[in-house]
């Protein structure tokens, strides 16, 4: 029976990614806390939503790419994973019939976020591009990040700088803030990281790039609401990321950690996923799960997994 079932998920996967990621009627709902003073507010902004939104966690290897399809038919593409899993990657949003993305996110200028931005760039028509301005001192130099660069002078493609307070989308019950950067220098690149909260009727998804300790405690102590249903943990789970004081504010019910089976960093740190646990927090990781989908209709969240992934292990 196993093994059927098995030969049975292999055969729907592709059929699931292809069709939006329709989950079952019987998928299950979460329950995410809900903040009462905004709770009236929420409610309204759910009414809203005439269709489901779909949010994908690609599984891209030991690399970060998330993309939004949101109820109105915008796109919003967050980084881009690496350069081996970029054709992937490419196919995959293809499979979805996407032709434009609206806007385009690039958290950080590390090489398993951006390295397949320039495919990206290639193949579809990109509305707004968002990336941090990094210090001179911090700029990469690496081929890759000077290419990407090349193309989008080349597509004419203008940066915008991505910052703390910066409102990307406020339209048909969903909107796009973004809480980090705060700081124009950090002693790490991975803390310059865009870090996106993303509110889609009355439920919230976090998104974090590799935001590490610093830019967490940044974030808390500067008193902005981090409450999310749903967070990306910074840093493919890392136990430089995700820390007590940060995870207490975010307060999810559910966590996607996206990183490479096998890889040699260790990822996720035990101790992250013991945090994650104590705290009564659903994981899910691109590892065991391949690409994670989640659909919500504003009121509850499901999630589908075991999809299409990005890359050929």
């Amino acid at each position: 029976m196993k093994k059927i079932l098995r030969l049975l998920a292999a055969v729907l996967a592709p059929v699931l990614l292809l069709s939006g990621c329709q989950l079952p009627e019987d998928a299950a709902a979460l329950n995410p806390r809900t903040n009462s003073s905004t709770a009236s507010e929420a409610t309204a902004s759910a009414a809203a939503l005439q269709k489901k939104a779909s949010i994908w966690y690609f599984d891209v290897g030991q690399g970060d790419s998330e993309l939004l399809q949101l109820p109105d038919g915008k796109t919003v593409l967050i980084d881009s994973g690496t350069s081996e899993s970029a054709k992937g990657l490419v196919k995959l949003l293809k499979g979805l019939n996407i032709s434009k993305l609206d806007i385009v996110i690039a958290t950080h200028p590390h090489a398993d976020h951006i390295g397949g931005m320039l495919q990206v760039l290639r193949n579809f028509e990109i509305g707004q591009y968002v990336m941090p301005r990094v210090a001179d001192d911090d700029v990469p130099t690496t081929k890759l990040y000077t290419n990407l660069l090349k193309e989008m002078k080349k597509k004419k493609i203008t940066a915008t700088q991505a910052k703390a307070g910066l409102t990307l989308l406020n339209e048909s019950g969903c909107s796009i803030t973004l809480l980090a950067p705060k700081k124009a220098q950090y002693t790490k690149l991975n803390n310059y990281s865009a870090v996106a909260m993303v509110t889609i009727g009355a439920k919230k998804f976090l998104f974090t790039g590799d935001a590490e300790k610093e830019s967490e405690q940044e974030m808390v102590k500067s008193g902005v609401s981090l409450h999310a249903d749903v967070l990306k943990c910074g840093h493919h789970g890392s136990k430089t990321s995700t820390t007590t004081a940060f995870l207490k504010a975010v307060s999810p019910t559910a966590a996607v950690i996206s990183c490479g089976r096998g890889n040699d960093y260790g990822f996720p740190a035990p101790q992250t996923l013991s945090h994650l646990k104590s705290a009564g927090v659903k994981i899910y990781r691109t590892d065991e799960q391949k690409t994670i989908c989640a659909q919500t209709d504003g009121k509850t969240i499901s999630f589908e997994t075991g999809l299409a992934s990005a890359t050929h292990t």
